[in-house]
């Protein structure tokens, strides 16, 4: 069954146009008034929905049953990481979506190549948003995971200090000392990692964090953790602590 996210409240009967992006896709798969579909708007669940008219620029569909089904890791995990340069962000927020991440918040560091600011920014953070969504139509996640807008790595450690109360927080690091991250996670009780507070990983640019941005993390109770000896690219090795952590 087809799926499409569409970010409005959605309740059985209901007859309500498609968003445009929907609608484009509905255009070039070629589908016709009476075709079965499925709908989510990034809540919870999913709902089925039979297309009932369409035009240039319009589908209309009236909303059928609702489901109750996730597909969303028992453990939220929260990636914030230094924006990898060209497309390669693009990638990097796709592919966390289909493993599951909960959260993205793209960070600006001494070493990143990419800095965003102003409109520019805000029009990344809904282009990586719109990425999210595709990806999540696609794997069948129903729980939209949020883009948040582009950051300096030392606001956002002001604006999150230490908790008890938010999971493990996980530093991609190459100093001496990080531990292997499966170690680390064999050696914590699954109680500690409840559903509600799961995990937040942090990883550097190209180039990595410098040794002061770790210490700054550190201080905001960030564990040094590794993914072993191979130099990994910013997207390869954010997505491998992903699918450590939720698959």
């Amino acid at each position: 069954m087809l799926r499409f996210y569409c970010p409005v409240p959605l309740n059985p009967g209901d007859l309500l146009s498609l968003p445009a992006c929907a609608v484009r896709h509905v255009q070039v798969l070629r589908l016709q008034p009476g075709q079965r579909v499925t709908l989510f708007n990034g809540m919870a669940g999913e709902f089925a929905a039979t297309i009932t008219d369409m035009g240039r620029s319009r589908v209309d569909v009236k909303v059928g049953a609702y489901t109750p089904v996730e597909r969303s890791a028992r453990c939220p995990a929260h990636l914030a990481v230094g924006m990898p340069a060209n497309d390669r962000m693009d990638w990097l927020v796709e592919k966390a979506t289909e493993l599951g991440v909960a959260s993205v918040q793209p960070l600006m560091t001494r070493r990143s190549v990419l800095k965003l600011g102003g409109d520019r920014a805000v029009k990344k953070q809904a282009h990586w948003q719109a990425i999210a969504a595709s990806a999540c139509e696609q794997c069948g996640g129903n729980l939209m995971p949020q883009v948040h807008g582009a950051m300096m790595l030392t606001d956002w450690l002001s604006d999150h200090p230490p908790t008890h109360h938010e999971g493990m927080r996980l530093l991609l690091s190459w100093r001496a000392g990080a531990v292997p991250l499966p170690l680390v996670l064999a050696s914590v009780a699954q109680s500690e990692v409840s559903s509600h507070r799961g995990y937040h990983v942090l990883c550097g640019p190209e180039g990595g964090l410098c040794a002061e941005e770790e210490e700054m993390a550190i201080a905001s109770g960030y564990q040094p953790v590794t993914l072993g000896p191979r130099v990994l690219r910013t997207e390869t090795a954010a997505l491998s602590a992903l699918a450590v952590l939720l698959v």
